[in-house]
C-alpha cells in the first residue's frame, strides 16, 4: 500500500512515520509513505501557496491551483492503481467523522492520498478533486497534519501482516466484537487490595471469552 501525504510542513511527519509499528510496516515492505511538500510546486520566489479570500474574511486561503498541481504529482506515486483502489482524502474540521469502519475501508486500498489543509482552509474548488472530507473530532486544529497522522496510524495497523498478532484487531475497541475493549490486567495479581478478576486466572479460554463479551466494561 502507498500512502501519499500533501503538506506544508513535511518535517512533522518523519519522526512519527519512522517509529514503532509505522516503521516496522515499512521495513516489512507492506506500506510506503511518501510525503510531498506543497510549496515545491509554488511558482513565485516566495513559494507562496495562499492568498486573501474573495469577499473578505479573516486569515488566508490555500490556492486550489497549487494544491491540485501537488496532487497530480502525488498520483504518480502509484500510477497503475485502479480508481476503485485509491482514495483522495482532505482533512478538515467540517468533514465526516473518522471512525474504525472508515479506517478498515481505507486499509483495503492500494493508494491513499491525504491532503493536509492549513491556514483558514483550502479554496472550496478542491472538493471536485477529493473523494472524502474527513475530520477526527468536533474541534479545530492549526492544520491537517495531526489528523493525517491519526488516519495513517489507524489505517496502517489494519493492513494484513503489519501486526504480529492480526487477531488482536478483532478483539479491541470498535472491533466487530466490542464497542469498547474489555479492561485488561497483568501482574501483580493483587495491587493495593485490588484483585484481578478470578475468571481471568482460570485458564478456561471459552469462559473468559464469554465473560468478556457479556461484560465488556468489567465494572
Amino acid at each position: 500500500m502507498v500512502i501519499s501525504i500533501l503538506t506544508l510542513f513535511p518535517e512533522l511527519f518523519s519522526p512519527v512515520l519512522n517509529t514503532s509499528i509505522l516503521k516496522r510496516s515499512q521495513d516489512k515492505g507492506l506500506v510506503r509513505f511518501i510525503v510531498h511538500n506543497i510549496r515545491d510546486v509554488a511558482t513565485d520566489s516566495h513559494k507562496s501557496v495562499d492568498d486573501r479570500p474573495f469577499g473578505g474574511g479573516a486569515g488566508m486561503i490555500m490556492r486550489v491551483d497549487i494544491v491540485v498541481k501537488a496532487l497530480e504529482i502525488a498520483l504518480q506515486d502509484a500510477p497503475s492503481v485502479k480508481p476503485n483502489k485509491r482514495k483522495i482524502v482532505l482533512t478538515e474540521a467540517a468533514g465526516v467523522r473518522f471512525d474504525q469502519k472508515k479506517a478498515r475501508s481505507y486499509s483495503r486500498l492500494d493508494h491513499l492520498v491525504l491532503i493536509c489543509g492549513h491556514y483558514e482552509g483550502i479554496d472550496a474548488r478542491i472538493n471536485k478533486y477529493v473523494d472524502d472530507r474527513i475530520s477526527i473530532g468536533p474541534y479545530v486544529l492549526t492544520g491537517g497534519e495531526l489528523p493525517s497522522l491519526v488516519i495513517v496510524d489507524a489505517v496502517t495497523r489494519l493492513i494484513p501482516g503489519v501486526l504480529e498478532k492480526p487477531e488482536s484487531t478483532d478483539y479491541e475497541s470498535f472491533s466487530r466484537h466490542y464497542e469498547t475493549e474489555p479492561l485488561q490486567y497483568t501482574r501483580p495479581q493483587v495491587f493495593r487490595n485490588q484483585k484481578v478478576p478470578s475468571i481471568l486466572l482460570s485458564g478456561n479460554h471459552k469462559k473468559i471469552r464469554e465473560w468478556n463479551l457479556k461484560k465488556p466494561e468489567n465494572d
